[in-house]
């Protein structure tokens, strides 16, 4: 498998948008240089601790969901404060969409 980082471009309006700018963000950076590190001082080798890091992710959507909580609902609440600041029609809108695509994209997460 080879792992590349996500260069896309996508739609403001795609309904995966914040996601997949998430993705590309994070996917700059190589980790093998961290799992060789890692690899070295615990002997365990980089394909099990590429596994192992894939696998925890995916099966522990709760553990990921309770680890990134804070931020998550710092995000939503940064949509709630701006609609109410703007005090319009369109803002709260705005807000609710952000807020549809916030929790969608954690049910997806938590799909198994």
């Amino acid at each position: 498998m080879q792992l590349y980082p996500y260069t896309d471009t996508w739609d403001e309006q795609d309904p995966h948008a914040n996601f997949k700018a998430d993705v590309a963000h994070y996917t700059i950076v190589d980790p093998l240089p961290t799992l060789a590190g890692l690899c070295q001082a615990t002997g365990v080798p980089v394909p099990c601790l590429i596994r192992y890091v894939l696998v925890k992710y995916a099966a522990s959507g709760s553990d990921a969901m309770m680890a990134m909580g804070p931020l998550v609902l710092r995000q939503m609440q940064e949509q709630i404060d701006a609609a109410e600041v703007a005090d319009t029609v369109e803002a709260r809108l705005k807000a609710y969409e952000a807020l549809r695509q916030i929790v969608s994209w954690l049910q997806a997460g938590m799909q198994e």
